[in-house]
C-alpha cells in the first residue's frame, strides 16, 4: 500500500464565516510530510452523509493514517482527542437545519471508541517545537465526535490496519476578535500548520519503528469492513 495519509477538515458552520480546519488541511494538500503524501477532504457540516463520506474518501485514498480536523470554540491550545463516545447531542442545528438530541451514532455499537495516535509521541513533539497542545478526554457531542466514531468504526478491523484520530482547533485570530478577544483563545494558522507536520512527522517515525502487521487483504486495496449500517439518521 502507498504511503499515504488523509486529512479531512470541516466547511463553515453556525456563525463561523471560516473553519480553521478547513484552511489547515488545504494548506498541506499535495505535500509530503513524514514521508507519506497527504491527501486531503473538506467535509460538509452534515450529520447525515457523514460516515458515507468518510467511507468514500478511505476507499478511494488507501490511506494509512487518518486525522479529522475540526474547530473548537474557547480551546486555549491543540486538542488531540483520546475517546470518541457513541452520542449526539446538538447544541445548534448542523449545516442543513438537522439537529440530533440525545441520539445514538450506532445502535448497538460500543458506547466509545479509543483513537490509534501515538498520542504521548505527538505530544512530545509539539513541546519540542513550542505547539502548545495536550490530550483531551472529551470530543464533545456535535459532527467533530460523530466523524471520529465513524472513523474509527471503519478502520478498526481494516487491513491493513489505518491509524485514526481526530484533533480539535482554536479559533484564529480574527476569529477571536469577532467572538471577543477577552474571551476567546486563539492561535495563528502558521502554529497550526507547524503542530500538523510537527505530528505527522512523529506518526511517521512511530510507524516506521513497529513490527509490519500481517495483511488480510490484496497489498494495494484496503479492505474496509462492511455490514448492517446501524447509524440513525
Amino acid at each position: 500500500m502507498a504511503k499515504r495519509v488523509l486529512l479531512t477538515g470541516f466547511e463553515p458552520f453556525g456563525e463561523h464565516r471560516v473553519n480553521p480546519s478547513e484552511l489547515l488541511v488545504r494548506s498541506l494538500e499535495g505535500k509530503t510530510v513524514g514521508g507519506r503524501a497527504v491527501a486531503v477532504r473538506v467535509l460538509p457540516s452534515e450529520t447525515r452523509t457523514l460516515r458515507d463520506r468518510i467511507e468514500a474518501a478511505l476507499v478511494e485514498e488507501q490511506p494509512e493514517v487518518v486525522i479529522g480536523f475540526g474547530l473548537a470554540v474557547g480551546r486555549s491550545a491543540i486538542a488531540l482527542e483520546r475517546v470518541a463516545i457513541n452520542i449526539l447531542d446538538f447544541e445548534i442545528p448542523d449545516a442543513v437545519g438537522t439537529m440530533r438530541k440525545n441520539d445514538t451514532i450506532a445502535r448497538g455499537g460500543p458506547d466509545a471508541r479509543l483513537a490509534t495516535l501515538p498520542l504521548d509521541g505527538i505530544l512530545a513533539s509539539w513541546r519540542a517545537v513550542g505547539v502548545p497542545g495536550f490530550v483531551s478526554n472529551s470530543a464533545g457531542t456535535f459532527l467533530c465526535n460523530q466523524w471520529l466514531y465513524e472513523a474509527l468504526s471503519l478502520t478498526t478491523n481494516s487491513a491493513p490496519p489505518v491509524i485514526t484520530g481526530f484533533v480539535h482547533l482554536p479559533c484564529l485570530p480574527a476569529q477571536s476578535i469577532e467572538l471577543g478577544a477577552e474571551t476567546t483563545a486563539s492561535m495563528t494558522l502558521e502554529l497550526m500548520k507547524k503542530g500538523a507536520e510537527s505530528m505527522l512527522e512523529t506518526i511517521g517515525t512511530w510507524l516506521e519503528s513497529r513490527p509490519a502487521a500481517p495483511t488480510k487483504a490484496a497489498p494495494n486495496q484496503m479492505w474496509i469492513p462492511r455490514g448492517i449500517r446501524e447509524v440513525e439518521r
